[in-house]
């Protein structure tokens, strides 16, 4: 469900050579690093579905959309829940600056199930991303809320540059190229010429993406909705929205819960280093899973889970060094393999799976079952156009290109732009050991988040300076073993709103109310009207 875009982000990343690697190598790149390089900004996918921090300074917005002012009619993808009906509402471009024209978000909605039970007006949900689409997830996902789906209208929108709501594009690539020279001033020149292509082919709305936008978004779907407050659930970068409609709007906040819980604090590097310990954690909880693994299978590295990620470790670094072929002329490298596990760890239910495929490629050399984990994910399928409504003006590089833009405009702290090739490439070169303490296997991939945004328009602290806003008490769900959303950013984030209660889920993978009974009801009852979880409550436990 809204796992599936941070797994997709962590494929995409896992999968790339970034350009950074390229400016702080050493001169004469390996074969396969030059075959394969690949863009910082593709790299920014690395650091979650979910995380990163600030954008453009907002005024109070333009007044709510009247009651009403959606139009729900068919929607035109298939398929979808019997009930599910989907429309569009009008916001401003700018918010600033209404004259400047508008846009339209595309809405879905599923009307309550037992209306007579005291209906509770709306539940607007984000599933993650940035550039996740709502209006797919809720149809694939509505039976995981149909407890809340009785007293509430679920009710799910693609925010502005996503899906259907004017979709951002760069063209149908971020990659730097194949043939672009390896020295610092090639590379950079080359990612500036990559954010023009975004702003040439994404049209008007590019300027105007950023979680501050969407959030003002969100108030005007609202409006429209005729709901006095806003009741919302997010999931991973759903968070980070949530927290900033709350900034913004404390007034306007109903019941709110979010889960996998984002930073509103730190810089790109850091928030890259984070992730890489969180990641580095959830596979040193996989691999002592592994080496206690009963039964004739057993794990491929034995029983002492030190050594085991130490295999892991030369896996990754033989793999690189000399690639798996397939029968197709493709190269499998141990990216790939860090793909897959970043992908595989997303959620314990995997867990089976990577240590089969992991015995697969060590024993024979066949690498089919990591592709399988890094490829496409089990969720329910895109829905399917409706042949009579043509061709949905969706690109195909439309996910990429809004969970780039999106972290490009809440991040604030890029100067590369005004340095020079030479001090990039030194930078990068002082920050690689850092890195690679953090995680061997996940963190060299990750440095390049640091250039993920450059030759881009700076962001702004919007997001940075939320300090006890004055909305009502927040329900924060942290996972211990999250490996894309670190329990840490939890915590921060709990102190940042002030009013907020955390429920400690002490269960991995990323997110608890999919996998948790003890999560789900927590959730389920504060948002219809329960209490927040006493002193007493506030853990669940694994497995449960």
């Amino acid at each position: 469900m809204h796992r599936s875009r941070g797994r997709t982000a962590a494929r995409t990343a896992a999968r790339t050579r970034t350009a950074a690697r390229g400016l702080a190598a050493a001169p004469g790149r390996s074969r396969t690093v030059g075959r394969r390089a690949r863009s910082a900004a593709a790299a920014c996918a690395a650091v979650l579905a979910a995380g990163l921090g600030a954008a453009p300074a907002p005024a109070p917005g333009p007044a709510p959309a009247p009651a009403g002012a959606v139009r729900w009619g068919e929607c035109r993808e298939r398929p979808v829940p019997e009930r599910m009906r989907c429309g569009t509402v009008t916001v401003p471009l700018d918010h600033d600056d209404p004259a400047k024209g508008t846009i339209r978000v595309a809405l879905a909605r599923i009307p309550a199930s037992a209306p007579g039970r005291r209906p509770l007006g709306s539940l607007l949900l984000n599933f993650g991303g940035p550039g996740g689409r709502g209006t797919t997830a809720l149809a694939a996902d509505a039976a995981t809320f149909a407890k809340l789906g009785e007293r509430y209208d679920l009710v799910s929108f693609d925010p502005r540059g996503v899906g259907l709501s004017a979709p951002v594009s760069c063209g149908g690539s971020q990659q730097v190229g194949d043939l672009v020279p390896a020295d610092a001033a090639s590379q950079l020149a080359a990612l500036r010429a990559v954010a023009r292509g975004c702003a040439l082919h994404s049209g008007p709305v590019l300027p105007y993406v950023g979680t501050v936008n969407v959030a003002r978004d969100l108030d005007a779907i609202r409006g429209a909705l005729g709901d006095e407050k806003l009741n919302y659930l997010g999931f991973s970068y759903g968070t980070r929205l949530g927290a900033v409609y709350a900034a913004l709007f404390p007034r306007r906040t109903g019941r709110m819960a979010l889960d996998g819980v984002d930073t509103l604090g730190e810089p790109l590097a850091e928030q890259a280093l984070v992730s890489a310990r969180g990641r580095q954690r959830a596979l040193d909880g996989f691999l002592a899973w592994c080496a206690r693994r009963p039964g004739p299978d057993g794990c491929v590295y034995g029983t002492d889970a030190r050594t085991a990620g130490e295999a892991v470790e030369a896996l990754v670094e033989r793999l690189d060094r000399e690639p798996l072929v397939g029968d197709d002329g493709s190269w499998f490298t141990g990216q790939d393999v860090v793909a897959a596990l970043a992908t595989a760890l997303y959620a314990p239910a995997g867990r089976a799976a990577l240590a089969d495929a992991l015995a697969l490629v060590e024993q024979r050399h066949d690498p089919t079952g990591l592709m399988q984990l890094g490829g496409p994910t089990a969720a329910a399928p895109e829905p399917e156009a409706d042949p009579g409504a043509g061709p949905a003006p969706i690109p195909a590089d439309n996910p990429e290109a809004a969970l780039t833009a999106v972290n490009c405009a809440d991040d604030p702290d890029r100067g590369y732009d005004r340095a020079g090739p030479a001090a990039v490439a030194k930078e990068l070169e002082e920050l690689r050991p850092e890195f690679r303490k953090a995680s061997k296997i996940f963190g060299p991939g990750l440095l390049g988040t640091v250039l993920s945004c450059y030759g881009r328009p700076a962001g702004t602290d919007f997001i940075r300076r939320i300090d006890h806003p004055g909305a009502p008490p927040v329900l924060l769900v942290g996972t211990r073993g999250d490996p894309a959303t670190p329990y840490e950013w939890t915590r921060e984030t709990a102190r940042r709103l002030g009013a907020a209660v955390v429920l400690d889920h002490e269960g991995d993978g990323h997110t608890g109310y999919a996998a948790s009974a003890c999560v789900r009801a927590a959730v389920d009852g504060f948002l219809t009207g329960g209490p927040l979880p006493a002193p007493g409550a506030r853990t669940c436990p694994a497995g449960r």
